[in-house]
């Protein structure tokens, strides 16, 4: 039952509402003064409060200012037999949801009551959902690594600075991302996030500055953009080095002016938004081969953050583990599971070329797919359990060095993807998923590096 603090000082009123409000369903408790009514709040938590205006002692005024100083969420409705214009907006102002004139009318006063209600469940499921994105997104971990991150992220989050973030696929770019706007003066305000690398060219600008109707064939209606959808908030651009040349130069003019057009649109639209850029890319490296826009480089590298890999961050991987195990047996609803000392040390040898998203994805696998209440190293994929952690160092006599760090990066790249692919037995969804790449850039390097099946 919803609980209603009626707040009175005329008897009749008080015993009127509650006949009125039980018949309802509602449960009901009374004040006859604002210091009552005070005291009754700070050791109860009514779900909406009907306060009236002129009572002795402190008026209805001051009462909800102080409500509202004690509990910023808590609804009330204001009452009043001397009611006007100017008291009712006031009242507003202070945190009011609704004002009602006496006499009191039954149908206003359920139907005010009703809709309070809906806006306290909304407010509620609101604040659910932020803490169960704030839980799904934390950051787990207390190495050295991870330390030193979370400091960073406590310095630059309060401040308007544009960040930059680096790192590998899996590392948890976008959890760094979330933490500096959780922790920020935007917090309250939208997180926008775009995946740069998986739009088509041709829609990307239509994403991010939204549409007219009629701009383009099938644009039926208009469409805010993302920049519009963030205003005031934080827009994530996730994998930014996949965006082209001129979406860049689109994006510089954004972030040095504050206003865009939209697509097919006349009319500029300005916006109070916070950048954050994220690559697994080396950006300078691009700027060199003329990929990548040296200004916007520099406009955005305000605030950079490296994101170390998993494998630099090997006292973690136990934490990673057990937070993953418990978030999957809960998804699946299977008996919770442990891993044995064993499996557990050639985990946190493994080197983890796909970071956190590849153990993500092996604990989900194994919490499924494992009959027993242990999962053993013999339940563990074979280049993890036939390893034992161990890491393998190349023979330098007989191993032919690439000439080039450049080299190198496309050598293991494509002994990565060629190993991923024969393991999903050439399933290219499954593959991309499984290391977080979109599957048409999956498609790409395959054709780039002219990867066949075996």
């Amino acid at each position: 039952m919803k609980s209603i603090l009626i707040v009175d000082d005329e008897d009749n009123i008080r015993l009127s509402l509650e006949g009125i409000l039980e018949d309802e369903g509602f449960r009901t408790s009374f004040a006859a003064t604002g210091e009552a009514c005070l005291k009754i709040i700070q050791s109860e938590d009514p779900d909406l409060v009907l306060l009236d205006i002129w009572m002795p002692g402190i008026d209805g005024m001051e009462t909800l200012k102080r409500i509202k100083q004690m509990r910023p969420q808590q609804l009330v409705i204001m009452m009043s037999g001397h009611g006007s214009i100017e008291t009712a907006v006031k009242a507003t102002r202070l945190g009011a949801y609704d004002f009602i004139e006496k006499p009191l009318s039954l149908e206003k006063v359920l139907l005010s009551i009703q809709n309070a209600m809906k806006i306290g469940q909304l407010v509620a499921e609101n604040k659910a959902l932020k803490e169960k994105i704030a839980h799904d997104y934390q950051m787990i971990g207390n190495s050295a690594a991870i330390d030193q991150l979370k400091q960073q992220i406590k310095l630059a989050a309060p401040s308007s600075g544009w960040v930059l973030i680096n790192g590998e696929n899996g590392t948890g770019k976008e959890l760094v991302a979330r933490a500096i706007h959780q922790q920020s003066n935007r917090a309250d305000k939208p997180f926008i996030e775009i995946n740069c690398a998986a739009i088509p060219e041709e829609l990307i600008e239509s994403e991010l500055f939204g549409h007219e109707k009629g701009a383009f064939t099938g644009a039926t209606a208009a469409r805010r953009g993302k920049f519009d959808q963030a205003n005031g908030g934080t827009l994530f651009l996730d994998e930014i080095g996949d965006m082209s040349l001129k979406t860049q130069a689109k994006i510089l003019r954004i972030l040095q002016e504050h206003k865009f057009d939209r697509v097919g649109g006349n009319r500029t639209i300005e916006v109070d938004v916070r950048v954050i850029a994220a690559t697994n890319k080396n950006l300078q490296e691009q700027i060199r081969t003329g990929e990548f826009r040296e200004d916007l480089f520099f406009r955005l590298n305000v605030l950079p953050f490296q994101v170390p890999p998993l494998r630099n961050r090997r006292d973690d991987i136990p934490l990673l583990c057990q937070h993953f195990l418990h978030f999957f047996c809960g998804k699946e609803s299977r008996e919770r599971k442990i891993i044995s000392p064993e499996a557990l040390k050639a985990l946190a040898n493994y080197d983890w070329p796909g970071n956190v998203r590849e153990l993500k994805n092996l604990i989900e696998r194994l919490v499924i797919m494992t009959p027993g209440k242990t999962i053993d190293i013999a339940d563990l994929p074979l280049g993890i359990n036939q390893n034992n952690g161990q890491h393998k160092q190349h023979d330098l006599d007989t191993f032919d060095m690439p000439s080039s760090y450049r080299e190198a990066k496309e050598v293991f790249e494509k002994q990565f993807l060629e190993n991923k692919l024969n393991e999903n037995s050439w399933n290219i969804s499954k593959t991309a998923e499984e290391i977080g790449l979109e599957r048409s850039n999956l498609h790409r390097k395959i054709k780039q590096y002219q990867i066949e099946p075996n």
